[in-house]
């Protein structure tokens, strides 16, 4: 091996390159910044088409390093064009941006203001890059959401029901038609349910999965599919106590000084279809297992109110889960809480 080539081997590019996305329902303004310099912003539309386009010029860039908001829905298709492209891309909270934009002192919130903090983000800050999902599981998260919006609108028809019925000038003809509508929901919710249960069928890795949320009291196939749906798409190797904080079930402290002291309350500032999806079934588990409801019990003697208590029966049943799923095994209601320990 020559001088040259051992040269060339260990020595980094001489240009970097850091880009930010962001990301509009229709608009994409892309921002690139080379050697610590912003370039001029770049549009796009929000379109596989335009992905793809995107995806093909900034892989003409070797080692560049992309930045994007988790933006509900608008971003993921971006992401996976741009990670099937080759590019890295790292997904990041949108309050993460916006305490750093808070850091860097930026006033001004424009949609090209935006994309250049992400690209600066990934310049100055430590970059992760997202792994990208199997197709399979991408369309089992499409399903558990589905079946999520799907539930809080038979939720409010079921309110909606509740307070046509509390007065007697309501038409019988009205509340067929409200009855009727819940009962659409529910076959509509139950017709996703079955189709995603299908898809699980077809692939061993997902069936295996399965079967183990399920042998929790508390947490039937629709409940399940929720909960696959969030948890599957997580990086791997992740912690039990990383998986809390992506549900947004870590608590959040807030003290200065020694006058203000204001009592520890959830960050919320994670993943709100995994809080729905474990909520129902906190609430089933604490009825129906007399470990959980042990804790339950055990929380409130210690002063927690109803609320905070299932919040933490949530937080643990999420900790099990992780367990239950790195080590293949099914859920051991004695060790989530023992029973002997509250008589003791």
């Amino acid at each position: 091996m020559t001088n040259s080539q051992l040269i060339e081997m260990t020595s980094e590019p001489t240009t970097k390159l850091f880009a930010g996305i962001d990301v509009g329902a229709d608009e994409l303004v892309l921002v690139i910044r080379k050697n610590g310099k912003p370039l001029d912003p770049q549009k796009y539309g929000n379109t596989r088409a335009e992905h793809a386009r995107m995806a093909k010029k900034l892989g003409k860039m070797a080692g560049i390093k992309m930045c994007m908001e988790a933006t509900g829905v608008y971003h993921f298709d971006l992401a996976v064009a741009l990670h099937d492209a080759g590019i890295k891309v790292m997904v990041i909270n949108p309050k993460v941006s916006h305490n750093f934009a808070k850091v860097l002192m930026k006033n001004s919130k424009t949609d090209e203001v935006d994309a250049a903090i992400l690209a600066m983000y990934a310049e100055r800050m430590g970059f992760v890059p997202g792994t990208r999902p199997s197709n399979d599981k991408i369309a089992l998260r499409c399903f558990s959401r589905r079946i999520n919006a799907l539930t809080g609108q038979k939720a409010a028809a079921k309110n909606h029901l509740h307070a046509l019925v509390a007065t007697g000038e309501t038409p019988k003809a009205v509340l067929r038609d409200a009855k009727l509508a819940i009962s659409q929901l529910e076959k509509r919710i139950d017709a996703l349910a079955a189709h995603a249960l299908a898809l699980i069928s077809k692939h061993p890795e997902l069936a295996r999965v399965l079967v183990l949320p399920v042998g929790i009291k508390g947490i039937a196939n629709t409940s399940a599919i929720a909960l696959m749906g969030e948890l599957l798409l997580l990086p791997p190797g992740l912690s039990h106590r990383q998986w809390v904080k992506f549900a947004g079930l870590d608590s959040k402290a807030f003290e200065s000084g020694k006058s203000v002291h204001k009592k520890a309350r959830l960050s919320k500032a994670g993943n709100r279809y995994l809080r729905s999806a474990l909520y129902m079934p906190a609430l089933s588990a604490k009825q129906h297992d007399t470990h959980i409801n042990a804790y339950f019990q055990h929380l409130l003697e210690g002063g927690k109110t109803p609320l905070q208590a299932v919040c933490a029966v949530m937080r643990k049943l999420l900790h099990a889960i992780h367990g239950m799923l790195k080590h293949d095994k099914p859920f051991d209601n004695t060790r989530f809480y023992a029973i002997t320990a509250i008589a003791e």
